[in-house]
């Protein structure tokens, strides 16, 4: 996929959140919206670990959690109704979590284009371990081996500013997508960087493959 054909430079400022509550991550993710919105800042890629948590979609279906919400209250697994597109999915330490809070007509202002951009960031990133990243058609997400090791939900607000985004395992405690059926597939595998390579590389390493390749995709100066 090539880069969008906008000719002046774009600036997204990368923002490393190290870990923070998905709640609080929300809220940061919204002002950060009305900042971005309001062009008091530039695009902004923000970086993430999130303790364990459950997600659901805008629309929630709660029969795709697998346990009741008392295992999850002895797990300390936190449970959220978040505003993304998309289905269950689960976020914890080991998985870095990107939140592109992007002015997407500066990217051509198509959500669809928008996805298989993150998308591509991803599979850039992992060709870099010498890793196939691929896409399954009809179906949002990044996958290595017909199990998915990039989990993508967006939202775009009333402005035209991007929110939420993706999640990549990279060495994820992957038995707690077994208490859930992940983004509402129920035939089809998680995996992690840790389990396609026998052993998880440094996290700083994967984040800065990462950045560099939202750069190239995004056509964007990484700051």
């Amino acid at each position: 996929m090539t880069s969008p054909t906008e000719t002046e430079t774009r600036a997204v400022t990368v923002l490393h959140a190290g870990q923070m509550d998905y709640t609080a991550a929300w809220a940061r993710q919204r002002e950060l919206g009305r900042m971005r919105s309001a062009g008091t800042i530039a695009d902004t890629l923000m970086l993430v670990e999130h303790p364990h948590t459950y997600t659901f979609g805008s629309r929630p279906k709660p029969e795709q959690l697998l346990v009741p919400h008392e295992t999850l209250a002895a797990q300390g697994v936190a449970l959220v109704e978040a505003d993304r597109g998309g289905d269950i999915t689960y976020h914890g330490p080991g998985q870095i979590v990107g939140y592109p809070i992007l002015k997407l007509s500066r990217y051509g202002g198509d959500v669809l284009r928008y996805l298989r951009m993150l998308e591509e960031t991803i599979i850039a990133a992992l060709a870099g371990y010498g890793i196939a990243g691929e896409r399954i058609a009809g179906l949002t997400g990044v996958w290595v081996g017909g199990a998915k090791i990039c989990a993508i939900g967006v939202k775009l607000s009333a402005s035209g500013v991007t929110q939420h985004g993706f999640a990549l395992n990279v060495n994820t405690d992957l038995r707690f997508f077994e208490q859930i059926i992940p983004c509402g597939i129920a035939d089809r595998g998680v995996t992690s960087l840790e389990r396609v390579l026998g052993s998880a590389p440094p996290r700083a390493e994967v984040e800065a493959r990462v950045i560099a390749a939202f750069g190239r995709v995004f056509g964007a100066q990484m700051e």
